[in-house]
């Protein structure tokens, strides 16, 4: 049966029980007699394992009335929702056991692809998939954080919610800085997000297609409003979605690259983000969603440019685009090796011709009332290797902002069994080695996961995951960033990229670095402990 709770908002939020595992609700906020607020839930009856919710802010001194449907009359789950100036839980918030702590997450709920990356006035806004009811996937909304440095963020309130078309699944965001689609109020530029509605994902969409559709902001980010005659682009196949829009110069047009079906994408342009041409397709095989599509410069090279377009793993072309079609020159080439990476997509509007990419980092968080987090934001260059143009990463300049204490050392021979690092405790470094291997392997050993370089293989290691490391000039060098359940590893000056989620193991040293079958010859090694970025 469906049961409903009347209340005055008069607090900031409703606070909502949830149990991992427990019976799916659906919920419907009502005002003056529309739905406002309609998902689905995990309830608890009884204790919950953790607090959803809901924030109040637009609907105070309105009554409310919530709805829950095919609630067993016996349930106390709806006499435990409650009206607080306060989340339920919130002073443990950033301080959880598994919270990682310069990697973005969520304050409540899951999350996983980054979403509308866009600079505008000094903010960096990242929007990202978000059910903010419950700790696996559903109810895809786009949560919003923004940030003046990369490193710490704020997150907002959700920015666009699910509606008649469907979910709110992946896409990309954009400046209007010419006002090409009219929407623009006031002096701030239009940020303006194009998302897919995901058709048949939620109650109030079911038979409805897959399309793509706009929302704006005309107060840098702070509210939303969608467009009245969405979507823009109507359904061409299969679960078409996760547009990835640029601005074009050399034709003063909007470009965008589309997922279709398989290993299949195809471009569009357009005058205004309004109305959508179809100019070329392109295929990436062994990839797919998620499309990413940017000019970058070739490093070392004066004028030389070369547009990149890859998918959800990864898997990148190199090529030409001529404002109609994208011509691949190499490619597809592996952009990262770990097990922590996924539909990641690069910001628009950066200064100074930056390529930021931001993946989702893929690991599962059990107990904690978030799962899921966003990778560390890296910097993307184009430089040209013996096997031709390639993309290196490495972590944004930004991150030296958390670095506290400094250990240094060079020039010293390590042997087997022996350990520099006994000394250090602790569970968030910034680490870079460059060490003479021999013949021997080497590498560190963090809280129980080891990151190791096996010379006679010439791969780096870490987990079940390799990649080719060969030396230069007989050196290798690594790079470390070491959060509580991640580590960032970039080798040789970002040629190799491979982000890992891992479990620590209870009990085992902060930091180990070893060596075996022989003696190596550490030539420099730094060691930065960290603060974490939220501030707590």
């Amino acid at each position: 049966m469906n049961q409903t709770l009347e209340l005055n908002a008069e607090k900031r939020y409703l606070n909502l029980p949830v149990k991992n595992g427990a019976a799916r609700r659906w919920v419907s906020l009502i005002v003056d007699g529309r739905i406002e607020r309609d998902f689905e839930i995990e309830l608890a009856d009884g204790n919950p394992d953790w607090w959803a919710f809901v924030d109040l802010a637009p609907f105070k001194g309105r009554t409310m009335t919530v709805r829950v449907d095919d609630l067993p009359a016996d349930s106390t789950a709806l006499k435990a929702i409650e009206q607080s100036d306060t989340i339920n839980g919130g002073e443990n918030i950033y301080r959880e056991t598994l919270r990682p702590q310069f990697h973005f997450t969520a304050r409540r709920g899951w999350n996983n692809d980054p979403n509308g990356l866009v600079y505008y006035k000094g903010e960096y806004h990242m929007f990202f998939q978000h059910n903010p009811y419950g700790w696996n996937w559903g109810n895809m909304h786009w949560g919003h954080a923004v940030s003046p440095d990369l490193v710490h963020w704020t997150e907002l309130d959700e920015a666009i919610r699910p509606d008649k078309f469907g979910t709110i699944f992946s896409g990309s965001a954009v400046v209007d800085e010419a006002n090409t689609a009219g929407f623009a109020k006031g002096q701030d530029k239009t940020i303006v997000c194009i998302y897919t509605a995901a058709g048949g994902t939620s109650r109030s969409s079911v038979g409805v297609p897959f399309s793509q559709c706009l929302a704006y902001s005309t107060d840098r980010g702070r509210t939303w409003t969608k467009y009245d005659k969405n979507p823009v682009l109507p359904h061409i196949a299969a679960s078409n979605r996760d547009p990835k829009v640029i601005w074009y110069a050399h034709a003063k047009k909007w470009v965008m690259a589309l997922y279709l079906d398989g290993s299949d994408y195809a471009f569009f342009d357009s005058p205004d983000l309004k109305i959508w041409r179809r100019i070329c397709d392109v295929k990436l095989e062994g990839d797919g969603e998620c499309p990413e599509f940017f000019e970058i410069s070739v490093a070392g090279s004066t004028g030389e440019m070369r547009w990149v377009f890859y998918g959800g793993k990864g898997m990148y072309l190199i090529g030409r685009f001529d404002g109609m079609k994208f011509t691949p020159e190499s490619g597809p080439h592996q952009l990262n090796f770990g097990n922590c990476f996924h539909a990641s997509q690069t910001f628009n509007g950066v200064p100074a011709g930056r390529r930021i990419l931001v993946p989702w980092g893929q690991v599962a968080l059990p107990d904690m009332p978030f799962n899921q987090m966003l990778g560390f934001p890296i910097e993307l260059s184009l430089r040209t290797t013996e096997e031709g143009l390639r993309l290196f990463a490495l972590p944004v300049r930004e991150v030296q902002i958390l670095r506290s204490k400094k250990h240094s050392w060079k020039d010293v021979m390590l042997k087997p069994g022996e350990n520099l690092l006994s000394g250090i405790n602790g569970e968030l470094f910034d680490m870079t080695v460059e060490f003479a291997p021999g013949m021997a392997e080497a590498g560190f050993c963090i809280r129980g996961m080891t990151v190791g370089y096996d010379a006679t293989k010439q791969e780096l290691i870490c987990g079940d995951k390799r990649a080719a490391v060969a030396p230069r000039d007989g050196k290798v060098r690594l790079r470390l960033l070491v959060d509580r359940v991640s580590i960032d590893i970039f080798a040789n000056d970002g040629r190799v990229y491979m982000p890992m989620q891992f479990q620590p193991k209870v009990g085992a040293p902060a930091l180990d670095l070893y060596c075996k079958g022989g003696g190596t010859r550490i030539v420099s090694l730094e060691v930065n402990e960290m603060r974490p970025a939220w501030g707590k």
